[in-house]
């Protein structure tokens, strides 16, 4: 009895250890007036760190979405996973999030977010801290990151599209309604043309809305074959075989315009990277955090920051 009490007692400490090496740190980097608050953990060693850029929308630290049904909580259990493989890792607020940067929104074009990217590679640099720096970028922020990867050690593409975003939503929206992918297509073709378009459908008005046109017609403009092309640092491609919002041919795209990246393939993970073993489980995973994060996904990443 004594001899058990005794494991129990070396087992509860050498956990308590391992979680006390992790540190965590509230951070805001500002660019310009744009905040940017974020959550860095590391442990006392000098470990590779990961910045994660965020997908579409009004993404926080966390994965979640504010004032939406969306609480994944992706990246914070991406967080908690390379921590405890002595992997730092920082990710912050997107500027779409934080309700202090909504006056300042208004112009906001894509490549905007890939300043916000080198603006926090910059802060984190100049602390000497790190052995090196990845970017992981995830959905829209696969494309975030390749423009914004100058300064860093190595990229990860997470679910990122192979194609430009007004062929990725016209896709999207002729799976389920063929005809209304034929207007959208239109609509795009002439937000290309005439840099707006005058008269908007009224399916798509949440779509086309004059607000949100100067920011699509930025965003159209950059290929992401293009732009992966660029880049000469070691490069890895994440895709799960259940993202119902990405394909497995945007990653082979992807990997067929640079011969030099990596790509991984993994099996029952979907779009907010969680393990999805029944069908009607995959949406019901973005707006909850009780699904469990791709332990592959983890693996993967984890051996290619260290190699």
């Amino acid at each position: 009895m004594i001899k058990i009490v005794t494991s129990i007692v070396i087992l509860i400490f050498g956990i308590t250890t391992a979680l006390a090496q992790v540190k965590s740190e509230e951070i805001v980097i500002k660019n310009g007036e744009i905040e940017l608050p974020g959550t860095l953990t590391f442990t006392d060693n000098k470990s590779p760190l990961i910045i994660w850029v965020h997908g579409s929308g009004n993404v926080d630290r966390n994965g979640n979405q504010p004032n939406t049904p969306v609480k994944a909580n992706y990246i914070k259990q991406f967080r908690d996973s390379v921590n405890k493989k002595n992997i730092a890792f920082f990710s912050y607020d997107k500027r779409t999030s934080n309700k202090k940067n909504f006056p300042f929104l208004k112009d906001t074009k894509i490549r905007d977010f890939a300043v916000d990217v080198e603006t926090v590679v910059s802060h984190l640099k100049k602390e000497k801290q790190f052995s090196k720096i990845i970017l992981a970028g995830h959905s829209q922020g696969s494309l975030i990151a390749m423009l914004a990867s100058k300064n860093i050690n190595k990229y990860i593409s997470i679910a990122g599209a192979g194609e430009t975003i007004d062929k990725i939503m016209t896709q999207q929206i002729k799976k389920s309604n063929p005809m209304l992918g034929i207007i959208v297509k239109k609509q795009f073709d002439t937000l290309r043309i005439k840099g707006k378009i005058e008269k908007v459908n009224p399916f798509l008005v949440n779509i086309f809305s004059k607000r949100n046109q100067p920011f699509l017609y930025s965003w159209m403009q950059i290929d992401p074959l293009e732009e992966i092309k660029k880049l000469t640092i070691p490069t890895l491609i994440i895709q799960g075989e259940k993202d119902i919002q990405v394909t497995i041919e945007d990653a082979m795209k992807l990997r067929g315009a640079n011969k030099n990246t990596k790509l991984v393939l993994i099996k029952n993970m979907n779009h907010v990277l969680k393990t999805i073993e029944k069908e009607e489980d995959n949406i019901k995973s973005y707006y909850s955090s009780d699904f469990p994060l791709s332990k592959e996904l983890i693996e993967t990443v984890v051996q290619f920051v260290k190699k």
